[in-house]
């Protein structure tokens, strides 16, 4: 239980630590909420507070390799010292998505019980428990596929407790109306529409991934796999909302570029692949600058 976190002081220890945490009981998800909190080499538990990162799908830590990439960005010392909070998935089709709608077939039902256990157990509990800010600056949230839909969806709704979001493989093909019922890119895709009817907001920025071998679905047959037509239309949306993007560039969140694009050529949709980038995703939204 968190009560009984390890203190991690010494400031010889190079590696990361570790926290299985099953005491969280989420009344709207009805479920207990088993977390993996990775704590940053030397974590004090009191004093000037951590930024934090919360992960969907954190039971695939050990597939993302998590523990080594950590080790070594920070034996590197590409990233300051962040605190991972990995959010271990219940019932993630209905779970994952857009609070605001489940998509055509009633999948992402729970995502607006979701919303709400994150905004209003995990946050808390995090915070009381382990020594995190609650400053929006200070906390991001990421995911893959689905989990990477439900983190963009949490951040660009509520800029008020997250700064960032990172996206790997993300599910934006979330649509209202299937193929048979007349579906069109154009007003059916649920994320891009909410976007477009979404408020711009100046703390926040967007990290997004994609592989070129994420699928092989071309619905508009024009030579490019749905998951990358998907994102580029998503950071057209943002664009045109007001959010900077330099193609070329966006290494770290600046008034230049507000989006990072990471194409993969080769990548698949599997932890694999994320892991191999996820560097890239840690040292924009942490790193040492």
């Amino acid at each position: 239980m968190a009560a009984h976190l390890p203190v991690v002081s010494s400031a010889e220890s190079c590696s990361v630590s570790v926290w299985h945490d099953d005491s969280l009981a989420s009344v709207p998800l009805r479920r207990t909420v088993h977390l993996d909190i990775i704590l940053p080499p030397a974590y004090h538990p009191s004093g000037h507070s951590y930024p934090v990162l919360y992960l969907n799908d954190g039971q695939d830590l050990g597939r993302l390799r998590m523990t080594q990439v950590l080790d070594s960005l920070y034996q590197q010392q590409l990233v300051q010292p962040f605190v991972l909070v990995a959010i271990h998935a219940g019932d993630r089709i209905q779970e994952y998505g857009t609070a605001a709608r489940a998509d055509y077939m009633h999948r992402g039902s729970k995502a607006g019980l979701y919303t709400d256990f994150v905004l209003t157990e995990l946050l808390p509990y995090v915070k009381k428990h382990y020594n995190v800010s609650s400053e929006p600056a200070a906390c991001a949230f990421a995911g893959f596929s689905l989990g990477g839909l439900s983190a963009f969806d949490l951040v660009f709704h509520h800029p008020d407790r997250f700064s960032r979001a990172g996206v790997f493989s993300g599910s934006f093909w979330w649509r209202s109306k299937s193929t048979e019922d007349g579906y069109r890119d154009e007003t059916d895709r649920i994320m891009h529409d909410l976007v477009r009817k979404g408020a711009y907001h100046s703390n926040l920025a967007f990290w997004f991934e994609t592989g070129t071998e994420d699928e092989t679905s071309d619905r508009n047959n024009n030579g490019v796999i749905d998951a990358i037509d998907d994102t580029l239309d998503l950071i057209d949306e943002l664009v045109k909302k007001g959010y900077a993007w330099d193609p070329t560039g966006g290494r770290v969140p600046s008034s230049s570029s507000a989006i990072r694009y990471v194409e993969i050529d080769g990548g698949k949709h599997n932890q694999e692949t994320w892991s191999a980038i996820m560097p890239d995703f840690l040292t924009w939204a942490f790193g040492t600058r």
